[in-house]
């Protein structure tokens, strides 16, 4: 199994159930869930950070490599874990494959998904505080001038809609079971301060995830609409049928990225697992990595991304 920045809290749960002879499906989904309920993670979950009205909107997706069969959810509220309600979407509505909003919410009731509170005093706490000019300022050496337009256009919406008083980082878990099949899984609460209602590329299969046991899995973080406008994740395994290994791969979906326009450029990363067990990942930031552990190993290891 390989996990982007922080999904390393959820490797032990996955390993544990391909130990048992599970699979890649239940392993990535198991991951993923103790991701979403850690709280000191405010970038997934429980404790994500709010949209531009206070309000935590999480998305998720997760895709089947045997059967290229995915599920997928958006703008999903007061539900602690979208990947759960993304795994029923594509196990029991296989008419479906996206839902959204109240409808995901209201399948989410039917499939028996627990509901509960998303928004912590500490991740609504952060929301504010990201707003006060020197954090704005601030975020200039760490993100960069796109992120420092995003977070003043950002305050200037929320001062527009006047809503209650009062390092991104999408999840990405790639698995590979005793069986050689594939899955991966993806989810997160978003950018802070969004617009209600966006959604990233995380449940977009082909931009943020896409997986196919005949090439490998791929997903991203990061800035999610340049990964919508490149289908990142998909080019990864297009760059893999061309014979690149999967670092390479990563890299060269990711620089794809570079020439589009976007005032409010930020970094965007790549994953890639391949059937045999190769496993790479780019970045456009500095000091990016991702984890790594396998069944025979008790515990994971950190892999730097290439940086492009």
């Amino acid at each position: 199994m390989i996990a982007s920045e922080r999904g390393e809290v959820g490797l032990a749960a996955g390993i544990e159930l391909l130990r048992a002879g599970g699979s890649a499906m239940d392993a990535v989904e198991a991951a993923v869930r103790v991701v979403e309920a850690n709280e000191a993670d405010h970038y997934v979950g429980v404790g994500g950070l709010p949209n531009l009205l206070g309000e935590v909107e999480l998305d998720a997706s997760i895709m089947d490599g045997a059967t290229l069969r995915a599920g997928a959810v958006a703008g999903v509220t007061g539900f602690p874990h979208p990947i759960s309600i993304a795994r029923a979407v594509c196990d029991r509505l296989p008419q479906h494959l996206l839902l959204v909003g109240a409808g995901a919410e209201r399948f989410a009731d039917e499939a028996g998904i627990p509901r509960g509170e998303t928004l912590t005093d500490e991740a609504r706490r952060l929301w504010l505080a990201g707003l006060e000019p020197e954090a704005i300022e601030q975020a200039r050496a760490t993100h960069g001038g796109g992120e420092v337009a995003y977070r003043r256009q950002a305050l200037a919406q929320i001062q527009a809609m006047s809503p209650p008083e009062g390092p991104w980082g999408t999840v990405n878990v790639l698995a590979l079971d005793a069986t050689g099949n594939l899955a991966v899984g993806v989810s997160t609460s978003g950018y802070p301060w969004k617009y209600p209602g966006r959604v990233g590329d995380s449940a977009v299969i082909g931009a943020g995830n896409y997986c196919d046991n005949r090439i490998g899995g791929a997903a991203c973080t990061g800035r999610g609409e340049l990964a919508i406008r490149a289908g990142t994740a998909r080019t990864v395994l297009l760059e893999i049928e061309r014979g690149a290994d999967p670092q390479e791969a990563c890299a060269a979906a990711v620089a794809r990225t570079l020439d589009l326009p976007d005032e409010f450029r930020a970094s965007l990363q790549a994953l890639c697992l391949t059937p045999d067990g190769r496993h790479g990942g780019a970045s456009t930031a500095s000091g990016a990595t991702y984890s790594v552990q396998s069944a025979d190993e008790d515990t994971f290891t950190v892999r730097e991304r290439k940086q492009i």
